[in-house]
């Protein structure tokens, strides 16, 4: 028995990655961080209101501004491809400002301002689209289905011509319980949600459960009939409605749809104490959230239902989860923790992939490059870490089944 366990003895789990490169040069937390949809750069806000740009290759910084004074600081950052060359900061002074990279780094004054009046801990979210020829060409798929791997990003996509229609931002509104849509191109409240026309039943609702700490907006886009995706949002009545997905401090999470917005689509209540963040996969089929308590959950959405679908609860041995993302190809997800932990899962299948170890205090944010190849965090030791983790196969490297879907 000795000589068997001589022979074969047990397998070490592999340790986990050291980040490629960390990013050193703010001098207060670092409370978020985005990449730029598709330039190598990355933009990084911190508590003393300095708006940082990275360059991804070279690790430098290529401009910085202070954005946000005072003790207000950079609460949030925004990229998408709707804004093509262009960044929204949030700050706590109630206002949110848009800056144009050029090729020197950020405008040295914001485009515009928009003044919210709203002072909090929620963090803005910027109107996400899903594309057909966008899904098709990245390969995005359900959680639960096959995962195709992503190809490159087409020039369509960068110029962000797949991806037409208003920049809208949801953002937490004056009352407590309350979240405003913005439009962000004209800088103009659309609407509130609940409706304050129709708040008796939906205040008694939403009151109870408290602030939103973070927001999702979706944008639901007219796809191609050949595709048949319009089915997966069958129990909406038009494909080009806005729905947002929010989390409250109660805990729950409730589905809104913008045309009836005096009453939630759905709720739920996961979280046993405040819900810190929320993340949505590529198609809208489910998502991830964290809070306060000791849990990270994994949940459907039951698109004719209009119902949530509990997939896995994962119970953590230190609580508090400020951040959470999944990766553009939906086949890992992270989470970024008050122990000072970043988390990596797989997104299909909820299991543990690592651990990673690197910052001495606090995480408050984790995302994914649109390409699929980097992971950033941040947190409040005042730096950003870069991370390769499972890198994405190409076609020509992997089967639609191969080994990364086993090891995912």
């Amino acid at each position: 028995m000795a000589l068997a366990e001589a022979e074969n003895p047990p397998r070490r789990r592999r340790p986990a990655p050291d980040p490629v490169a960390v990013l050193r040069g703010h001098r207060a937390a670092v409370n978020d961080v985005c990449f730029h949809p598709f330039l190598p750069l990355i933009f990084s806000g911190a508590a003393d209101g300095e708006l940082r740009v990275w360059d991804t290759a070279s690790h430098r910084t290529v401009s910085s501004v202070w954005a946000h004074g005072g003790s207000a600081g950079v609460y949030s950052v925004a990229a998408s491809t709707r804004l093509g060359n262009k960044i929204i900061s949030q700050g706590r002074d109630g206002s949110c400002k848009c800056w144009e990279v050029e090729e020197a780094g950020l405008s040295r004054r914001a485009l515009y301002t928009i003044r919210t009046s709203t002072y909090h801990f929620c963090k803005m979210s910027l109107v996400k689209s899903t594309c057909s020829t966008c899904c098709t060409q990245s390969g995005l798929s359900s959680a639960t289905g096959d995962i195709e791997s992503q190809s490159t990003v087409t020039e369509e996509r960068e110029l962000g011509t797949c991806c037409k229609g208003p920049n809208i931002m949801a953002i937490a509104g004056q009352e407590s319980s309350q979240v405003e849509l913005w439009d962000i191109d004209n800088a103009i409240k659309v609407m509130c949600l609940p409706e304050i026309c129709s708040a008796n039943l939906a205040d008694h609702l939403t009151k109870q459960r408290g602030s939103s700490p973070q927001l999702l907006l979706r944008k639901k886009q007219e796809l191609d009939d050949k595709l048949g995706a319009a089915l997966d949002y069958a129990w909406l009545c038009k494909l080009s409605s806005l729905v947002v997905q929010l989390i409250y401090e109660d805990g729950s999470t409730l589905l809104w749809d913008v045309r009836n917005p005096g009453l939630p689509v759905s709720s739920v209540k996961y979280h046993s104490e405040s819900a810190l963040s929320i993340a949505i996969d590529g198609l809208c089929n489910g998502g991830i959230s964290g809070g306060a308590d000791d849990k990270i959950v994994m949940f459907g959405l039951d698109h004719q239902k209009g119902a949530f679908i509990l997939r896995k609860e994962i119970k953590l041995e230190r609580p508090g989860i400020a951040g959470t993302a999944i990766r553009p190809d939906n086949k890992i997800a992270a989470t970024a923790g008050w122990d000072h932990r970043i988390r990596v899962y797989s997104y299909s299948k909820g299991n543990a992939l690592a651990v990673l170890k690197y910052h001495s205090a606090s995480c408050n944010a984790v995302t994914f490059s649109s390409d699929s190849k980097l992971l950033a965090s941040c947190s409040a030791d005042t730096t950003v870490a870069l991370w390769e983790l499972y890198p994405p196969k190409t076609d020509s490297q992997a089967p639609l089944h191969g080994p990364w879907v086993g090891r995912c």
